[in-house]
């Protein structure tokens, strides 16, 4: 069974969800392009929530808001297309404060001629934040899509000091 929550956050409502085999989605809310609801799907609130995989997700995301916490330690359970899942893979190498633009991605994978089934599939990322798909910048260093939206994006590169603070944007979003 996926057991799935509501939490809080500096950039609004998150849904985790997580099963025996690891975290399975971290969405924003509304969610772009949200992840298939399986029939074994439970959503449960907040205060009920007993799965100690869910607080730990809860946990890491809380200290990477907070700046104490620069990479995740958590087994994740994605789910895609082999493509896919090798894109979110290459995504935990992107080191916290840089940025890589889609070109350079695709290049990393092996595929310099992908960079949009490589954008394809970032934009289908399941577990945004701790697979660091906000990382992943245009090649003229423009922000492009993010399903949390840009100025969300623009926070979390900011808060990891990739991007400098301008007073329009430094403030959290909710």
């Amino acid at each position: 069974m996926t057991t799935c929550t509501t939490i809080d956050s500096p950039v609004g409502p998150l849904l985790l969800a997580a099963n025996d085999d690891g975290v399975r989605a971290i969405e924003f809310q509304p969610s772009r392009h949200a992840v298939k609801r399986e029939a074994d799907w439970q959503q449960v609130d907040w205060a009920e929530c007993t799965h100690p995989l869910l607080h730990r997700v809860q946990q890491q995301l809380d200290e990477y808001f907070a700046g104490t916490r620069r990479t995740f330690d958590l087994p994740l359970a994605p789910r895609g297309t082999t493509f896919q899942c090798e894109v979110w893979r290459t995504l935990a190498s992107i080191p916290y404060g840089e940025t890589v633009s889609y070109a350079q991605l695709a290049t990393q994978l092996g595929k310099p001629s992908a960079s949009r089934a490589v954008g394809a599939a970032n934009g289908r990322n399941p577990l945004p934040i701790v697979l660091p798909c906000h990382r992943v910048i245009g090649a003229d260093g423009s922000l492009t899509g993010f399903g949390g939206g840009l100025p969300t994006k623009r926070f979390l590169l900011q808060l990891e000091g990739a991007l400098p603070h301008n007073d329009l944007f430094a403030s959290p979003l909710v």
